[in-house]
């Protein structure tokens, strides 16, 4: 290891949140970056730490593995930076060896091909301090088009950001990840500012889950009853199409039917079956719809018949039908999203 020193309306523009005069939590926060093979952009995201309102209390380079020069461009940079360097074991036991060796007591992770918008952690602190009995918080993001001009989407539209303020009594807390995930507002790994002693209770990332290793950590947080809290302004760029991320590959279709067989154990175990059969389906639909994008008619069809209970009568007929002209439905399917969003983000 190698290590240089270098309550205001929660959908209000940072500049009226006063986020930018946020006192630092007690214990501080540790931001974890797994990376492998990242030398091309892992600046750009320790430059987005960097450039923070509220200044992390560190920032932990875990490499798994590399074999390009991450290691000297992690190097160039300024900051109180530690670079951690491992056998490459994936995304998941690098995140841990990052937990493992933080000194704060919140951690914030962000991965290497993505970037922070500058009051990202100046934002959520300003709402841990609001409601003081929150142990994890997550936010809004945008979903950037590398390869189409790097097009910009807000994952929560505005739209849906007034009518879901509305439903939550102006109050930006949900009771449950389950009652995120159900309104699209669990934003991502880029955006989880979490208290490290949940992260050890959960049992940390699991190690050779390949797909959906994130999720599956926050579901093990949801079974602990912990509330959400969510930042309606956008706190990370989320770059789509970056070629060799650490996270973004491995789709192998068997991922998600092993995932859901070992959640739906794990919540009975619980005793939250029914919140999470909702997450299911709908992590289930988006699968489903990646399969159809790639002309995987057969695994639509085995997974729509292992897991039918999850569906609606017209929903399964529908994607049943979808499967023997994957491609064509992908297309109507996908000229029906882009008018969807059109109507939601206009200005976009």
């Amino acid at each position: 290891m190698v290590e240089r020193n270098a309550s205001p309306q929660p959908n209000q523009p940072s500049e009226q949140t006063g986020a930018r005069s946020v006192p630092a939590p007690a214990g501080g926060i540790s931001v974890i970056i797994p990376a492998y093979n990242s030398e091309a952009f892992i600046r750009r995201a320790i430059d987005s730490v960097l450039a923070q309102t509220l200044p992390p209390q560190e920032i932990i380079i875990v490499d798994d593995g590399s074999t390009d020069g991450t290691r000297q461009a992690v190097q160039s940079c300024g900051g109180n930076i530690r670079y951690i360097r491992q056998d490459n074991q994936g995304a998941s036991a690098a995140r841990n060896a990052g937990i493992l060796a933080a000194s704060g007591e919140w951690i914030a992770f962000l991965d290497a091909d993505d970037e922070w918008l500058p009051d990202r952690l100046a934002l959520q602190v300003r709402l841990l301090q609001q409601y003081p009995f929150l142990n994890w918080v997550t936010g809004n993001f945008y979903r950037c088009r590398c390869r189409r001009g790097h097009q910009r989407t807000l994952d929560l539209p505005l739209p849906r950001q007034d009518a879901l303020l509305r439903l939550l009594n102006g109050q930006p807390v949900f009771d449950s990840y389950f009652s995120a995930h159900q309104h699209s507002a669990m934003g991502c790994t880029d955006t989880m500012l979490i208290r490290r002693e949940i992260l050890l209770k959960a049992g940390l990332f699991r190690v050779g889950q390949k797909r959906i290793n994130d999720v599956d950590l926050w579901l093990r947080i949801a079974y602990l009853r912990q509330p959400l809290g969510y930042v309606f302004e956008p706190l990370a760029v989320y770059h789509l199409d970056t070629e060799g991320s650490i996270l973004k590959a491995h789709r192998q279709p068997d991922h998600i039917d092993q995932f859901l067989r070992r959640h739906f154990e794990l919540a009975q175990q619980a005793g939250m079956l029914e919140p999470f059969r909702p997450c299911a389906a709908a992590m289930l639909g988006w699968w489903l719809g990646q399969r159809l994008r790639e002309g995987d008619g057969k695994q639509v069809r085995f997974l729509l018949n292992k897991y039918r209970s999850l569906f609606s009568a017209s929903s399964f007929r529908k994607l049943y039908i979808s499967s023997f002209c994957p491609r064509t439905a992908t297309l109507y399917n996908h000229i029906k999203e882009y008018w969807r969003k059109r109507k939601e983000n206009p200005a976009e």
